[in-house]
């Protein structure tokens, strides 16, 4: 709760002071945790099936009947003809209950009072999705700011090759080859820049559509992040019967299929009832009644619908189990092959960092040396220069696919905090 308030006052500030905040992926993911839409609708629905499950116990409304009993069409014969005699015919007043089976109304509330935990599930199993989103958003917007980074960084390098070359030129002590190149390559970055600009406010609109705030609010994000360590990780059955929440919601579907099936079998007990019948005798006829116990009593006939719905219960139980069972193996398989994809990519990320990117931040820094000492042209700076700038962008192309692997095995796992171990980059 105290999370939540924080996350919420930090969003109304954000609107009020129109400054850029600095959101944390954890606020992100607190603040769709409390404000998506979907969400929000889930809840209604369950409180919806709760207030439904106060109902359950309920009695059949009683029947209540009056009218005319055995009475003569000749209303001469409803009046006292002489002394000693009475009338013909009575006024009559009846009403008739009947007793639920106990057994059927303790049936029924367990199955009422058990209909929202599947929606519950699906609440959580609908976070799931919507946070991995959120945390791809997030990883892909953290990306394009080390993209831009690497960007400005070549063009301060891309502005001195081109400001050199121009004095060397004046000066006839170099070629102009290479410095048209370079002209193009600062107008290649500019271009790239307008376009990594454009996708981050594409990511911060799809972040504030996630948080159901305002859809051009402006904040930025930290751009630290981990990567996390699930090498060892073993994905078996009850890995995902405990972890993810549409299994859950499957179990609880299976629930409802034998409480369900209990409600069919009490209804297979007879219903016992009362009817108490008052009668108003007309011509001096004396006041009369009947009470008069009732039974519904289930015949091979009448139950024939019931013990149909017993049987597709129990067969529709088991397709659940069969699904259950389907998509444990699916999710398995998924997780094994994210597993491998993943240690071969940090095995690819981790030689760009300390092998290729190194080896060509040296080549490009000797290359430099020599210009500036005329030992080397300036289209052998350019090319040592194209080369490692190309590189430091695949590198960070090969570590958002490493992140969005991450996201992909957490949200197979349903992991939704990041708090697990692993190491800051």
């Amino acid at each position: 709760m105290k999370r939540f308030i924080t996350t919420t006052l930090f969003i109304f500030l954000l609107h009020k002071t129109g400054e850029t905040q600095t959101l944390e992926l954890h606020d992100i993911l607190d603040t769709i945790q409390h404000s998506y839409p979907s969400l929000k609708m889930y809840d209604a629905e369950i409180q919806s099936l709760d207030a439904a499950a106060k109902g359950a116990k309920s009695w059949m409304a009683p029947q209540v009947s009056t009218g005319l009993w055995m009475a003569p069409y000749n209303t001469k014969l409803w009046k006292a003809n002489g002394p000693g005699t009475t009338g013909m015919g009575q006024y009559m007043i009846s009403a008739e209950q009947f007793f639920p089976n106990k057994k059927a109304n303790e049936a029924n509330e367990a199955y009422m009072n058990a209909m929202s935990s599947v929606e519950k599930e699906n609440k959580q199993a609908t976070l799931n999705e919507v946070f991995a989103a959120a945390k791809k958003n997030y990883y892909e917007w953290i990306i394009i700011e080390k993209k831009l980074s690497t960007l400005d960084e070549s063009e301060k390098l891309l502005h001195f090759m081109i400001t050199n070359a121009e004095t060397r030129y004046k000066n006839g002590l170099g070629k102009i080859s290479a410095y048209y190149k370079a002209k193009a390559s600062l107008g290649n970055i500019e271009n790239m820049r307008v376009s990594l600009e454009n996708e981050i406010v594409q990511k911060r609109i799809a972040l504030n559509t996630l948080m159901n705030t305002g859809k051009l609010s402006n904040f930025s994000i930290d751009t630290n992040y981990v990567i996390k360590d699930y090498s060892t990780a073993t994905f078996d059955s009850s890995l995902f019967y405990s972890n993810r929440s549409d299994i859950k919601a499957i179990d609880k579907n299976i629930e409802l299929t034998y409480l369900r099936q209990n409600i069919e079998r009490a209804n297979l007990k007879p219903e016992f009832g009362i009817r108490y019948d008052h009668m108003f005798g007309f011509g001096g006829l004396p006041m009369q009644y009947n009470l008069m116990g009732m039974v519904k009593i289930p015949m091979n006939w009448s139950t024939k619908t019931n013990k149909a719905n017993i049987e597709s219960l129990r067969w529709k139980s088991q397709a659940l189990e069969e699904q259950k069972v389907s998509m444990t193996n699916e999710y398995a398989g998924m997780a094994y092959q994210l597993q491998q994809d993943i240690a071969a990519k940090k095995k690819q990320v981790q030689l760009f960092e300390k092998n290729i990117i190194p080896a060509l931040q040296k080549n490009y820094e000797s290359t430099q040396l020599g210009y500036e000492q005329n030992t080397e042209e300036l289209f052998e700076l350019y090319d040592a220069w194209d080369t490692l700038n190309n590189t430091e962008l695949e590198y960070l192309d090969q570590l958002q696919q490493l992140l969005s692997m991450q996201v992909d095995l957490e949200k197979l796992m349903e992991i939704k905090i990041n708090d697990d171990p692993g190491f800051n980059d």
